[in-house]
């Protein structure tokens, strides 16, 4: 069974008498262990697209599933409750909590989840230590660079180990050194979580790590590549 599944996926806005068309019809699936790659040019509902399949935003037409759960089906508490126990983002603004600490923040989806302090800080601080951040653990998000938030904000998607990882450019503010450690992980967690991982990006070298990678032009997709090119740090 697919982690995740679209199935004829439009999302529509209305912009005074215009209807923006963001996302046409798409259909795609990713199992579990797979690796996919959305690029596609600014304005091409890359974004939005990503949105829809973590269930922040609702489709006008089609069906989403994560595995048996048809996102539809679920009352907005029992999405609340799914997208933190089973998606994981990365968000291109980060999206950290500014009154929490860099530790905190990665340790809070685990302390929503009911897990124990002692077991959130431990799995918080094991995780800023891949990604090369755990000496900025005491930091407020304000003193934190960009790049060194986007870190955080990797480690905070993996932390409760979720089936589907949607990232949306995790590498767009990191140096090269510190973007291959955040992918690392990311397709680490993949692997050993045996999750679903989707990346929003437009860097074609991050790209060329996923195992397939679609198109997103004027909301239509088109799939590209079928041919995974390995991803290596350094």
């Amino acid at each position: 069974m697919s982690a995740l599944s679209l199935r004829a996926v439009g999302r529509d806005y209305s912009a005074g008498p215009t209807k923006v068309r963001a996302v046409v019809d798409v259909t795609l699936s990713v199992d579990r262990g797979e690796t996919l790659a959305i690029t596609g040019p600014s304005g091409s509902g890359k974004t939005t697209l990503l949105l829809l399949c973590g269930g922040l935003e609702r489709p006008t037409s089609g069906e989403i599933w994560h595995g048996e759960h048809n996102l539809a089906g679920l009352s907005r508490k029992e999405l609340t409750t799914h997208r933190r126990r089973h998606v994981g983002f990365v968000f291109q603004d980060y999206q950290l909590m500014p009154a929490l600490t860099a530790l905190q923040n990665v340790a809070l989806p685990l302390l929503l989840d009911g897990r124990g302090r002692r077991l959130a800080r431990q799995r918080a601080l094991e995780l800023l230590e891949l990604v090369d951040i755990a000496d900025r653990a005491d930091h407020l998000p304000a003193r934190l660079s960009g790049g060194e938030q986007q870190r955080v904000g990797v480690a905070r998607a993996v932390a409760n180990r979720p089936s589907l990882i949607l990232a949306d450019e995790p590498t767009g503010n990191l140096d090269r050194a510190s973007g291959d450690r955040a992918m690392a992980m990311l397709l680490a967690a993949t692997r050993d979580q045996h999750a679903a991982l989707v990346i929003v990006t437009h860097n074609i070298r991050v790209a060329s790590g996923a195992e397939r990678r679609i198109d997103l032009v004027d909301g239509r997709c088109r799939e590209v590549s079928r041919a995974a090119v390995p991803f290596h740090q350094g």
